[in-house]
């Protein structure tokens, strides 16, 4: 008898996480911000003694989109704040790895985010407009983490993450990395904080 694949994960919350089937009951924010600060971007593969964490570049993508959309409503800051929130549960896939490995991630990605946004009061399905928005601010990151941290030259990180938009000095001292426990105390606080207004 061939014994079933186990397919959940147990959080340190106490919660199993399903991942064929993720609930929102399932999902805690303290599971989230723990997991985040501990998955380096990169592969680990950048300068300084600590790891850019996911939780710290989520938070970097927030700060640029922001600058990009002072008007923003508070629910799509927590969805730009949550965009790689998945991660937690499956890691950060570079993006070389994802064109080696193809679209089988994508379905379970997809499932863990709409759990996650239903777990936040927000729509599991994210706006085309704002899927737009997230990817622009996206790029900026990628591309201030390419140049600062992970090696790339200039010219290399514009063709891949195209041309930088201007940013302020506080929008770019995000780069800088934080300590795990830095990274997982200001990526919780900042969405308790916006969940609790957009939910208000």
């Amino acid at each position: 008898m061939t014994k079933e694949p186990r397919v959940w994960q147990r959080m340190l919350s106490g919660r199993r996480l399903d991942l064929l089937n993720p609930s929102p009951l399932d999902v805690e924010l303290d599971d989230i911000a723990h997991g985040l600060a501990r998955v380096a971007r990169w592969n680990g593969q950048t300068v300084g003694d600590h790891i850019f964490s996911v939780a710290q570049h989520s938070l970097l993508v927030e700060a640029i989109a922001e600058h990009l959309n002072p008007e923003m409503s508070r629910a799509w800051r927590l969805a730009v704040l949550l965009h790689d929130a998945p991660e937690y549960v499956i890691g950060d896939i570079i993006s070389p790895f994802k064109a080696v490995i193809g679209d089988a991630y994508k379905v379970i990605e997809e499932r863990l985010l709409a759990a996650i946004h239903l777990h936040f009061g927000l729509s599991p399905e994210p706006a085309i407009l704002l899927k737009r928005f997230i990817k622009r601010a996206d790029r900026q990151a990628a591309y201030l983490e390419a140049t600062h941290l992970a090696g790339f030259a200039r010219e290399e990180a514009i063709r891949i993450f195209g041309r930088p938009e201007p940013l302020p000095r506080s929008v770019a001292a995000l780069v800088e990395p934080w300590p795990i426990e830095v990274a997982q105390r200001r990526y919780h606080e900042r969405v308790a904080v916006l969940h609790a207004d957009s939910s208000g």
